[in-house]
């Protein structure tokens, strides 16, 4: 009869090289076979003694490549059962479902009818006009000249004092983030993110190394406490934030915690990312002003994005980078992609300067404000009780949490066939967890799909729950790491 045992065991089985360290070869080798689906969803890892033995190296490799494996999201333990293959990996890449009449709250990109497209036409056209062919040039360095001086104008009026050579402009936050992690992160080095947080920014902290330790959000924002009881025990090279109606909770940092984080960041020593993309409105905010405006010690590494309030194609942000940091982000930057298109950087330029940019701003502000007064009511009449939901006081996101046992992917599915689209909240953690949350984004959708969509929800929570009730009783009968 066939060992099928020893063939599935022998899948498993590398020749180690001398030059790189054993446990890396190893988890390489695991992820890659993951990848490639030698090792399907749910399939049972070996035990750590078999796998050692096969392999021929100690029982503590083999544990070092199951957690980084666990903590990279590839793998989950069942108490008594044993390792295996994580089903929901693919799931933390979202993904904007395409479907007919589909009500999105699930997209954080503005609505279409929000831009501001012959304005911009125009802008383009001066920018053709003046600036002739040098525009199709490569803009080596930080970036448009003209354009960094406007931007240090701009910041000024969010009280950030700065000059045109420590801002770098990019491709939007996600290269910002990139180019941070390229010049300052190292492999192994700690980072500290919100919990939950933005996915783009954990991708990128582990596509360098990087070892992610996650702080817990409160209604305030970080959780000040367990961030001391981490800084005691562990040096982080740098913490990752959104301190105005963050992503995906909707929560602001009191002033409070903006000075004291700052001042943490000066006591331990290390770098803190502000992550900016809509703290140009105030909401029903207290303080909507950003970390960088506090920034007394020089800590504080400011991305901003103008994908939420102008149109996201333009792929256009800036960094405002310490002095001490510069040479090595301008590096980080050229070796991604050399310059943001001049074209792009100079109709920006211009549709600052020439179409009254504060007043674009109130008129998105405006219309943002509608739809969050709205949505906060509507979940207020017709979920609340049933579901719990963050406290927020601003923003273009609500996270919401089911009961506990039911699962937030389950939700969503239900939802989508219901014709409703929300994110589930396994794409905002950095560990797979017994997930509950789900956001509800209000960027894109009009008045209209806000009150249907939250009516729809509604409508169809209590079948959800009786539907699900017996799948929740099995699951909670298994706990997942």
């Amino acid at each position: 009869m066939k060992n099928t045992s020893g063939d599935k065991m022998e899948k498993y089985n590398i020749e180690l090289k001398k030059d790189t360290a054993k446990y890396l070869q190893i988890y390489n080798h695991i992820k890659s076979m993951i990848g490639d689906k030698k090792i399907i969803e749910n399939e049972k890892l070996p035990p750590i003694r078999k796998l050692s033995h096969l392999i021929g190296v100690n029982n503590t490799t083999i544990v070092k490549v199951y957690e980084l494996l666990e903590k990279e999201g590839y793998i989950y333990k069942t108490v008594g059962s044993g390792t295996f293959v994580s089903p929901m990996k693919s799931e933390k890449e979202a993904k904007v479902i395409k479907k007919e009449g589909l009500i999105h709250l699930d997209s954080g990109n503005p609505s279409t009818d929000m831009f501001p497209i012959e304005d911009f036409k125009s802008a383009v056209n001066m920018a053709l006009t003046n600036e002739g062919s040098s525009i199709f040039e490569y803009d080596e360095g930080l970036g448009f000249d003209d354009l960094r001086e406007k931007l240090v104008d701009y910041l000024k009026e969010k009280e950030i004092s700065t000059t045109k050579d420590n801002i770098q402009i990019i491709s939007g936050a996600q290269q910002g983030i990139d180019i941070v992690c390229k010049g300052l992160i190292n492999y192994s080095d700690v980072v500290f993110v919100e919990e939950p947080t933005y996915n783009g920014a954990i991708q990128v902290f582990k596509s360098r190394g990087a070892k992610i330790i996650s702080i817990p959000m409160l209604d305030d924002g970080i959780d000040i406490g367990i961030l001391k009881l981490k800084l005691d025990k562990v040096k982080p090279k740098l913490i990752y934030t959104m301190p105005n109606f963050q992503n995906p909770t909707g929560i602001s940092y009191s002033k409070y915690k903006k000075k004291k984080l700052i001042e943490l960041a000066e006591e331990y020593d290390f770098y803190i990312v502000e992550d900016d993309f809509i703290s140009d409105f105030k909401f029903e905010s207290i303080d909507n002003k950003p970390l960088k405006s506090y920034d007394d010690k020089n800590r504080v590494i400011y991305i901003k994005s103008f994908s939420k309030i102008l149109m996201p194609g333009l792929r256009i942000g800036m960094v405002e980078v310490p002095n001490e940091l510069l040479k090595k982000v301008l590096w980080a930057k050229y070796s991604s992609d050399i310059s943001t298109p001049g074209l792009i950087q100079k109709s920006m330029y211009y549709y600052m300067k020439y179409f009254d940019w504060n007043e674009y701003l109130k008129s998105v502000e405006n219309v943002y404000l509608e739809k969050y007064k709205l949505t906060k009511k509507l979940i207020k009449d017709k979920l609340e009780g049933r579901l719990k939901v963050r406290n927020s006081d601003g923003g273009i996101n609500f996270f919401l949490e089911l009961p506990r046992g039911y699962l937030s992917q389950d939700f969503t599915d239900f939802m989508l066939d219901k014709g409703v689209s929300i994110l589930p909240g396994t794409y905002f953690f950095d560990n797979i967890i017994d997930d509950r949350f789900f956001r509800i984004n209000i960027a894109k959708s009009s008045i209209q799909d806000l009150e249907k969509g939250i009516s729809i929800i509604s409508d169809n929570l209590d079948e959800f729950f009786t539907e699900y009730k017996n799948i929740a009783k099995i699951k909670s009968n298994k706990l997942f790491y």
